[in-house]
């Protein structure tokens, strides 16, 4: 789907969309920090940082109807540049980060990407790249499946479902057969094999406005119709909520879904996701070296603010004021929470 048939509000819009629904009804009345106090937490504090998650840009070659980045092939502008990728490399080097979270767009896309991958593994890094397989297709990619592989980039796709109409309805036709290519090439060259420096997760989230649903028994069939219909293997699935953000955000408005979809989130709302959020140990960098809690803070342009009230930047990181400061929540933060819960490593809680 393209981004002309769902035009996309600008980030201060998004939220008052959000805060203009109607969801006395539900507990808490929708209001999240509300739901966090009756819990007995007054706030949402970071705790040590494990990851620093780099979306690089949002040139992407597809134009998914669900994605909360905005991302599509005429994005050309928003991309990190070489400056910024030194200024996250040494920010790396300043903090407790173990592993560089590499996203987009179609994080392959920016012409820094290789040697943003090569100096956070010569720096001992685990590097993950969020990669949505079509990309490996395009001219000019053909190694990048070896290249990866030698320096053992673990990568996580999407692929929202193993039937073909399926994933083709989210993120338009032809992408299933284009991904089964994909992971074919990933798999020749070692990765799907249960090799720990080659691994390959698959990322599933539902493509009507539904919960994702994540246990044994679904990933075994997963495994199944893959291995059956294609012969390709990975080594873990995760399951993420669609976020009531950017173009899923207004496709829902559109349906006339969103009051629906996010009383299915606050009444979702589950307690024992807290401690988990991925925004508690990750700090994400935009394209442009602003930080934010998580990549959907992100995009909702809620940044993180130094005393004076000014974006914090990655070039001038503050490692105590990260440290000290109140994550920045708001409704959308129900999408993370409900369920067992959806961060960049899947489910939070026992579903």
């Amino acid at each position: 789907m393209s981004t002309s048939r769902i035009p996309v509000l600008a980030p201060a819009n998004q939220l008052a969309t959000l805060g203009a629904l109607d969801l006395s009804q539900t507990p808490h009345g929708g209001h999240f920090q509300e739901a966090l106090k009756a819990h007995q937490w007054t706030e949402l504090r970071p705790v040590t940082l494990d990851i620093l998650q780099i979306n690089v840009g949002k040139l992407c070659n597809m134009a998914c109807s669900h994605c909360h980045v905005d991302a599509g092939p005429t994005r050309t502008q928003e991309n990190m540049d070489r400056e910024t990728i030194e200024a996250c490399l040494t920010a790396l080097d300043q903090t407790t980060a173990h592993t560089v979270d590499i996203t987009g767009g179609a994080p392959e896309l920016n012409r820094h990407f290789r040697y943003l991958v090569t100096q956070a593994r010569y720096r001992g890094k685990k590097v993950i790249d969020r990669c949505n397989l079509t990309v490996l297709l395009l001219p000019g990619m053909e190694d990048l499946p070896q290249w990866l592989a030698e320096n053992q980039v673990e990568i996580i796709c999407s692929l929202p479902d193993y039937q073909g109409q399926t994933t083709d309805r989210q993120r338009g036709s032809g992408t299933f057969q284009k991904s089964i290519a994909a992971l074919k090439r990933l798999n020749a060259v070692g990765y799907g094999q249960g090799d720990p420096q080659r691994q390959l997760v698959l990322v599933s989230n539902p493509v009507d406005d539904q919960l994702a649903r994540y246990n044994p028994c679904i990933e075994k069939a997963w495994r199944q119709e893959l291995q059956a219909n294609y012969g390709i293997q990975f080594d873990r699935l995760i399951t993420l909520n669609n976020m009531p953000i950017s173009r899923y955000l207004m496709g829902l408005h559109h349906q006339g879904k969103l009051q629906n979809y996010m009383e299915l989130l606050v009444n979702a709302f589950n307690p024992e996701t807290i401690g988990g959020l991925m925004c508690r140990h990750t700090l994400s960098v935009s394209w442009d070296g602003r930080l934010f809690d998580c990549d959907f803070n992100q995009m909702l342009d809620l940044a993180i603010l130094d005393g004076s009230g000014i974006p914090l930047h990655i070039k001038n990181i503050d490692l105590k004021i990260l440290e000290r400061r109140q994550i920045i929540s708001d409704r959308h933060c129900f999408g993370c929470t409900a369920g067992a819960g959806s961060s960049c490593g899947g489910a939070i809680a026992p579903g």
